[in-house]
């Protein structure tokens, strides 16, 4: 399921093999070394000494999270980080003026945060058009660092175009966003688990079939948003962080071509907060 090499025919054979349920990972590039190291200096900065992905067992939990939280906010909002966005797509042939793209995100997996329960929603599977994502939406998605299978995430390939159970009906985005700014920012915040509406799957996967994967630092995975998949909690001794952001070819919006929508029953749409082909986007402030 999981390919080490783009098919042939540019960004619309690329689209439309994801559309279809592919999945690639691929080796780590220029542009996607770059985004990962400038991540990586500005979290060295915020922890100190020692390896940041160790730094949950060398501060408390409200200076780990908070200093998280500093990055993460910077790397949504200020400059390289745009830049590096537009350098990854456009490596691979994904032209801002044709595709529309989420600004980056910093994603924490902290060692046995899945026992938290502000952290629940985290590790709940889920489409990521439940919340009220395009169908055509392709997420890019890079670890600061070496990781496992343990650390990552797993895709459920038999229900990619099989529905679910779900309550993604009762997830309305423009709803969501009043939660402010951070949870668009960031979406993984203290008490968020136990306030906010995350969608989720309904049912038993123990025995469903499953994909995992490992990836070193750099690599670029590439996935459609319509793929059921979870994140894996875990006991590593370890905090995994990664980055990600998400594009949407919008002539393929327009037209209804897509990934199957087979049980998405968000409404709203994220694409307020995408930074559109043709129209300006502040990164200080955070919106348009």
């Amino acid at each position: 399921m999981i390919q080490r090499e783009l098919p042939a025919g540019g960004p619309d054979a690329v689209c439309a093999a994801l559309y279809a349920g592919a999945v690639f990972l691929l080796p780590a590039s220029p542009p996607t070394h770059a985004l990962a190291a400038d991540v990586a200096r500005l979290l060295e900065e915020e922890f100190g000494t020692g390896p940041f992905h160790e730094a949950q067992f060398r501060l408390t939990p409200d200076e780990f999270f908070n200093a998280a939280g500093r990055v993460r906010r910077r790397v949504y909002l200020e400059a390289p980080f745009p830049a590096h966005v537009a350098g990854t797509m456009q490596s691979l042939g994904f032209e801002p003026d044709v595709h529309a793209y989420d600004p980056l995100r910093l994603r924490v997996n902290a060692h046995a945060a899945g026992d938290n329960p502000d952290a629940r929603p985290v590790y709940y599977a889920h489409r990521d058009t439940w919340y009220a994502n395009p169908q055509c939406q392709i997420n890019w998605w890079v670890p600061l660092h070496d990781v496992s299978e343990e650390e990552t995430f797993v895709f459920f390939p038999e229900y990619f175009a099989r529905p679910v159970e779900n309550d993604s009906r009762d997830f309305d985005y423009d709803e969501w966003m009043q939660g402010g700014p951070e949870l668009r920012i960031g979406w993984q915040n203290p008490g968020a688990g136990r306030t906010a509406h995350y969608p989720a799957f309904f049912g038993d996967l123990g025995k469903t079939p499953r994909v995992g994967f490992s990836a070193r630092a750099g690599e670029l995975l590439l996935f459609s948003s319509a793929h059921l998949h979870q994140t894996v909690p875990h006991r590593t001794r370890r905090t995994r962080f990664s980055v990600d952001f998400r594009t949407a070819h919008m002539g393929d919006h327009t037209a209804g071509i897509g990934a199957p929508n087979v049980d998405n029953g968000s409404t709203g749409s994220a694409l307020r907060d995408y930074v559109l082909p043709g129209v300006p986007w502040s990164f200080a402030a955070g919106h348009r």
